[in-house]
């Protein structure tokens, strides 16, 4: 007989991934308990099939599977109404369910659980491909030969044949590239609003930032509402801007998430923490949750474009509840969501070589394949290193320092008396005293080294594994203009509508390149910073190890 459960809570599986979203008060057919790692399979009522959380679940026992009527199922997290009290923000849910009388709600059911969902962001899988290339830098060609057919020969990404309306872009952009490209949203931006791409030397970079900023994540602390029934971690931000702090709950930070993805399509947005189902309110836990927020919020100050967009700005500065709602609301309804966003683009007026811009694009793809794989690597290393310096590596060094221990205490039994007085006595004691002293330095160790590099590289495998993403929302863009090339050939399609479709495709071109561009840049600094300080760390760690063993070695001389 077939074993069936029902959902606990909300859980959003991750996009790509094998995990299955499921509701709270679904029903769902059981299909395998051993996937491991707290996971189950099962099947929905629609026929589909994933994992999701085993605690997020419970079995139906026979009686529950008779045929009585069933209770409605509880109510969604995008059913909440407002609730202010303590600084809850209303900023929305994860999913973004919006109603039209429940659209300002927070769903404090859903935000109860928020540290303990379990669904770690797992890069989609990509195909294998070849090592990275240097970047070639990319020759312009005059504006007026944006009506003439470019050479795409040398182009991997071949055209597709299809009618204009036919979705080529990434399946998780949830806003279609074809209003854009077609110019059917006609909407004025401030000059204000305006980003620009410049040319720096052979290549196109973002705008540098003119007033750089940074933002410091503080405090966690654990706080409770409904005397008490409710409890949640809130975070203090500071930015240097203006030094007034805002707390911030993690399902703002989800918030705010959520729509940089669906605004930036062609922008990778960095990860937040992983979300664990165990150890919810652990200090240590907590205190790994504040460094790999501190990594999210570092990334998007150190952005040209990110570290300055309105919805960004809004959840640093908002203390106002009225203000803080009024600009959920826009956020929401934002006009400029995906490829869109380009209306905002201020670009040089050179035409792009088409086949150009693919060779960079496939050398791009190419690398964020290898990095992807690399990156993931060094994160399971460090993960495994930690678990080795506070496990096997501390074990064995205080069992070390109490073997030679028990010599010493052995040689003082002949001396009969407890307190030795033998010199050689006391220099093993203090060896193997050294030992365990040694053993507790290797538990304290990985939060210097090995935690700060893997909190690093979380950073970057969520930034490399949604990059190709906003490479196949660039690729749609450009088959769409192939499209409208062949329209135009078989005189489906003016020539000056063509045009304009092919200055907005090298507009998007050219927001990809930029950030191509400004992810080399930063990496590079970035990553070299970073295996500094490891370095750094490792050494020190050693030298106490060498320093402490050289102390207990004098011993044995005096």
């Amino acid at each position: 007989m077939t074993t069936q459960v029902q959902a606990l809570y909300d859980f959003t599986g991750e996009p790509g991934t094998t995990e299955m979203s499921i509701t709270s008060g679904e029903i769902l057919t059981l299909l395998n308990t051993d996937i491991g790692e707290g996971w189950w399979e099962g099947r929905n009522a629609k026929g589909q099939t994933g994992l999701f959380p085993a605690a997020y679940v419970r079995k139906l026992t026979p009686e529950e599977l008779a045929p009585t009527k069933m209770a409605p199922p509880a109510p969604r997290y995008d059913q909440a109404a407002d609730d202010w009290s303590d600084q809850q923000y209303n900023a929305g849910d994860n999913n973004y369910h919006k109603t039209a009388s429940h659209e300002d709600g927070w769903d404090d059911d859903w935000d109860d659980d928020t540290y303990s969902e379990i669904g770690p962001g797992v890069p989609q899988h990509k195909p294998p491909m070849s090592q990275q290339e240097p970047l070639t830098p990319l020759p312009g060609m005059p504006i007026g030969d944006y009506g003439h057919h470019m050479d795409d020969t040398s182009s991997n990404f071949s055209s597709t044949v299809g009618t204009v309306r036919k979705n080529k872009f990434a399946p998780s952009s949830k806003v279609s590239g074809e209003s854009y490209l077609l110019a059917t949203l006609n909407v004025e931006v401030p000059d204000s609003d305006k980003v620009y791409i410049v040319q720096e030397g052979d290549s196109y970079i973002w705008a540098p930032i003119t007033q750089p900023y940074h933002v410091t994540v503080a405090s966690p602390k654990k706080e409770s509402k409904f005397k008490g029934i409710k409890s949640f971690i809130a975070y203090q931000l500071t930015p240097s801007f203006n030094n007034i702090q805002v707390s911030r709950r993690y399902k703002h930070f989800d918030w705010l998430h959520e729509r940089l993805h669906e605004k930036f399509t062609l922008i990778p947005i960095p990860p937040l923490p992983d979300k664990q189902i165990s150890g919810r309110y652990d200090e240590q836990l907590i205190e790994r949750r504040r460094v790999q927020l501190q990594e999210f919020v570092d990334w998007m100050c150190k952005h040209p474009v990110l570290s300055k967009c309105e919805v960004w700005q809004h959840f640093l500065t908002c203390t106002d509840e009225k203000r803080w709602k009024a600009g959920k609301r826009q956020a929401e309804k934002d006009n400029l969501l995906g490829l869109n966003y380009c209306i905002s683009l201020v670009v040089p007026e050179k035409a792009l070589l088409q086949s150009q811009v693919d060779h960079i694009t496939d050398q791009c793809h190419t690398f964020l394949n290898s990095m992807d794989t690399a990156v993931k690597s060094v994160t399971n290393m460090c993960l495994a290193q930690t678990k080795r310096f506070q496990g096997p590596y501390k074990s064995d060094s205080q069992k070390i320092g109490e073997a030679i221990y028990s010599l010493g205490n052995a040689l003082s039994l002949d001396e009969g008396t407890i307190i030795s007085t033998s010199k050689l006595t006391s220099a093993i004691k203090l060896t193997g005293g050294a030992y365990i002293e040694i053993g507790r330095m290797y538990e304290e160790q990985p939060k210097h080294d090995w935690e700060p590099l893997g909190d690093k590289f979380h950073l970057y495998k969520g930034i490399v594994g949604s990059f190709p993403n906003n490479l196949a929302n660039h690729k749609g863009a450009v088959q769409k203009k192939r499209e409208c090339e062949r329209l135009t050939a078989e005189n489906k399609m003016e020539v000056a509508q063509l045009n304009e479709v092919l200055r907005r495709t090298d507009v998007i071109s050219y927001a990809i390149l930029a950030e191509i561009n400004h992810f080399k840049a930063e990496r590079t600094e970035d990553l070299k910073a970073t295996m500094q300080n490891f370095l750094r760390q490792q050494i020190t760690f050693y030298k106490k190890i060498v320093d402490k063993l050289e102390t207990t070695l004098q011993q044995y001389d005096e």
